[in-house]
């Protein structure tokens, strides 16, 4: 088997407004610019009004002379001339079941690949494979990683761009941990610029949600890489009698130094991973004492090959392996096939879901906290037609 071709379609259409939309946005490292902030999220979370929104997305298709094809989506947009240019033209071709010595071989290509849009395209290219792999087989990827398997895999509220007022705080904590979910995430708003009252604000939003999930029920605090180490350590000291899961990336995960210094003053177990790309950073961050928790994500750190890479070098050493929620369907495959002490959940983005799986038929979802795998061959991404309104094969 050979590939023939790496194809890109670009589908839109028009959905209904969620009735249940995003109400805030988090903290970003761009808030330290507030003129630049403005600038960046001048455009509201929902027009005034507004009933339907339109929606873009691209699909990666790896097609073969067996016509079998291997597919993932959504890709991001930067990704496409990636995909379509320098990649393409490398593994025409190649057989695609061969998928470490084409990742192997990509990395020692592109002197660049190692992290950025270069490796998130060679992670697309991996699960696209990886589905192509199970198509060929007749079984879902999670049966070609394992002979030990889970059916169903444990997931988290991620709960980005809900209200972080406290009283809305309290009441969408307790609806949303009397749907299942043993555990939830909440994003901070406020980071070194809102000086002493966003601390407040910040320090208000953790209390409220202690409160509304009761005094055992964990929870989880995101920075999203925003914060410096001195605004994170007092922060840290004063949401510490809360007893959160974990801190996650208080400031960039390049910055060591910084998440060991976090870590050992606050006394709060560091999540760090999202904005790393590949199994030698992973091993640093832990070499370093820096992370206690990893969460790479399957689309940005080389895919299922690379996250099954970084899962061997967490249980090495003991630390849980939580991958982000970008995309869902790689990281449940993983999942399925690795010990709960491993791998004990995946990120389940309340919001950013509805967006991903938005073109695919079916939609996964937890159940009670609980995401039952796909039973058909490959990943189980499908596209549904009915859903698209225009369709396109980018040149």
């Amino acid at each position: 088997m050979k590939i023939t071709d790496i194809i890109i379609t670009e589908v839109s259409g028009q959905f209904p407004l969620p009735a249940d939309g995003p109400e805030e946005r988090n903290i970003h490292p761009i808030d330290a610019h507030p003129e630049l902030a403005e600038k960046v999220f001048a455009k509201p979370l929902a027009a005034v009004g507004q009933e339907k929104i339109s929606c873009r997305q691209f699909l990666l298709e790896v097609r073969t002379d067996d016509e079998i094809t291997g597919l993932f989506g959504p890709v991001d947009a930067p990704l496409v001339s990636i995909l379509r240019g320098e990649i393409r033209g490398f593994v025409l071709g190649l057989d695609p079941l061969e998928i470490e010595k084409i990742r192997d071989a990509l990395l020692r290509w592109n002197r660049h690949s190692h992290t950025g849009y270069f490796m998130m395209a060679m992670s697309a290219l991996d699960c696209a494979l990886w589905d192509l792999k199970g198509k060929v087989a007749g079984v879902p990827v999670y049966h070609l990683l394992s002979e030990h398997r889970r059916e169903t895999v444990p997931a988290y509220a991620s709960m980005l761009g809900f209200s972080v007022e406290p009283e809305a705080v309290e009441k969408r904590a307790r609806e949303y941990q009397a749907l299942g979910y043993t555990a939830q995430k909440w994003f901070f708003r406020w980071g070194p610029v809102h000086g002493e009252e966003g601390i407040a604000k910040n320090v208000e939003m953790v209390r409220a949600l202690r409160q509304a999930l009761g005094e055992d029920a964990p929870f989880m605090l995101d920075a999203f890489h925003s914060w410096d180490v001195p605004y994170a350590v007092e922060v840290g000291r004063r949401i510490a009698p809360f007893r959160p899961a974990w801190l996650e990336e208080p400031v960039s995960s390049d910055d060591i130094r910084g998440l060991r210094e976090i870590r050992e003053k606050t006394g709060i177990p560091i999540a760090v991973g999202e904005h790393t790309y590949n199994h030698w950073q992973v091993e640093a961050l832990l070499e370093a004492g820096a992370a206690d928790i990893i969460q790479t994500d399957p689309d940005w750190c080389g895919g299922i090959t690379g996250l099954l890479k970084i899962a061997e070098i967490c249980a090495a050493r003991n630390a849980p392996l939580f991958p982000h929620g970008h995309s869902l369907h790689p990281a449940l495959h993983v999942a399925a096939a690795l010990p709960e002490s491993v791998l004990p959940q995946v990120e389940f983005l309340i919001h950013h879901q509805h967006t991903k799986q938005r073109f695919l038929k079916g939609y996964l979802e937890p159940h009670s906290g609980q995401i039952r795998l796909p039973d058909t061959s490959g990943l189980g991404i499908e596209l549904d037609p009915a859903k698209v309104q225009t369709r396109s094969e980018v040149q």
